[in-house]
């Protein structure tokens, strides 16, 4: 049984996707002499867009376990090793999918809030989330109330 199990879908960039690769795709088959370029670079979004669509977060009672798109792409921490965790709100420019920040690495899919957590050895690390609620609670193993989510 699991504490908490989220999947969040980039619905944005799946749009993004969803824009670009058919115009590749149109070059690839339009213009013959760019098969050279057009077919890696068609090959390399068609696999981002799958490794990156989603990402889902899972807290069980001893690891926190993180997946892109299929679970290609995943990591497990373990609860033992995390110091401190609290909610955060990442600025627009750090982007999506997998980030060195000023904060420490960051995965994210969508939006501007994320959980930070903090090592036993000082560094840090963010989930991004719509969920930073639900999933602060999961890792602290307990219900919190708004006064709880600011300490």
């Amino acid at each position: 049984m699991h504490a908490y199990k989220h999947r969040q879908l980039g619905i944005l960039t799946l749009i993004i996707f969803a824009l670009v690769i058919p115009g590749i795709a149109a070059l690839l088959v339009l213009l013959p002499e760019t098969r050279l370029i057009t077919g890696p670079v068609l090959a390399v979004l068609v696999a981002v867009a799958i490794l990156f669509c989603s990402l889902t977060v899972e807290v069980t009672a001893d690891e926190l376990i993180l997946a892109f798109g299929p679970g290609i792409i995943r990591r497990s921490i373990r609860i033992t090793d995390i110091r401190d965790a609290r909610i955060v709100r990442n600025k627009w420019w750090y982007g999506w999918g997998i980030r060195i920040t000023p904060h420490g690495w960051l995965w994210n899919v969508s939006g501007l809030d994320a959980v930070e957590l903090e090592y036993d050895d000082g560094r840090r690390f963010r989930i991004g989330t719509p969920d930073p609620v639900g999933l602060l609670a999961a890792i602290r193993g307990n219900e919190l109330n708004l006064e709880e989510v600011n300490t």
